[in-house]
């Protein structure tokens, strides 16, 4: 594995040629399980929390997640931290994983792992084996092949199949630029279809991590997660399949829903 994919805009060619090919994809619009409106960020949060008791209930045993940074599901972190839910919710039962992560320490202030920890994981008694930031430190390749071991050694075989998934539910906010988790526009980890964790130069001072496509859609559910105006217009055009927003390109092997503030949802 690289030790960083390189950025179409930083002059790389395989970038450029995954752009050429995201604009040249036929993309179909998916059609969700479910689009959820609510009427804002913290309302929003109260339908997602109810919307994971529902998911908890399906099945016994572990209930593994994966989140997402960014501001977004601050509400809903905050909300799951707050004691609201823990006479519903079992928190021994939670495996925590990331879609992304910035490439710095764990208790850095920009980190998604310390912003969920202050917010939610903390407050609630989940198992401190049972939380798995992924690893900053050391040459980022190896921090991305050492994730990519743990999250196989979890799920039990030698590769991912249609019929098991790796995740219970996948958590992912979508950026004013059509990204989710760290899946840049035009960047070649887009095209990354053998490793389920890729490191990441998205052309800013930070380096990260991603979960590539292959982890993110083997789930039981896939949520994305969109809040405010801003965000309006770039959400309707991953909705109607845009290839050239990584977050048009998700898809699950189980459900996909949408969870969205009015403000966000315009016209929905």
């Amino acid at each position: 594995m690289n030790s960083c994919a390189v950025m179409a805009g930083n002059g790389g060619r395989s970038g450029r040629q995954a752009a050429t090919r995201a604009r040249s994809m036929s993309a179909s619009a998916v059609t969700p399980s479910a689009i959820i409106v609510a009427d804002d960020p913290e309302r929003l949060a109260e339908r997602y929390a109810e919307w994971l008791i529902t998911r908890l209930a399906l099945h016994d045993g572990r209930f593994r997640i994966a989140l997402c940074g960014g501001s977004t599901p601050l509400p809903l972190y905050r909300l799951l931290g707050s004691g609201r839910y823990d006479a519903r919710i079992d928190w021994s039962r939670f495996e925590v994983f990331w879609g992304d992560e910035r490439f710095v320490p764990p208790d850095a202030p920009d980190s998604n792992f310390a912003e969920a920890n202050a917010l939610w994981l903390r407050h609630v008694p989940i198992p401190a084996e049972q939380i798995h930031p992924m690893p900053t430190k050391g040459p980022i390749g190896d921090c991305a092949q050492a994730y990519e071991a743990l999250l196989m050694a979890q799920y039990g075989q030698a590769k991912l199949t249609q019929d098991k998934a790796l995740f219970d539910v996948v958590l992912l906010g979508v950026g004013e630029n059509g990204h989710t988790a760290s899946l840049m526009p035009r960047s070649v980890v887009l095209e990354e279809s053998v490793h389920l964790v890729a490191p990441v130069c998205p052309g800013m001072p930070q380096l990260r991590l991603t979960l590539t496509y292959p982890a993110l859609s083997s789930a039981r559910a896939v949520s994305l997660v969109a809040t405010g105006s801003a965000k309006q217009q770039i959400v309707k055009r991953v909705r109607q399949g845009d290839a050239s927003l990584p977050a048009a390109r998700v898809r699950s092997n189980g459900e996909l829903y949408w969870f969205l503030d009015r403000s966000c949802a315009g016209g929905t």
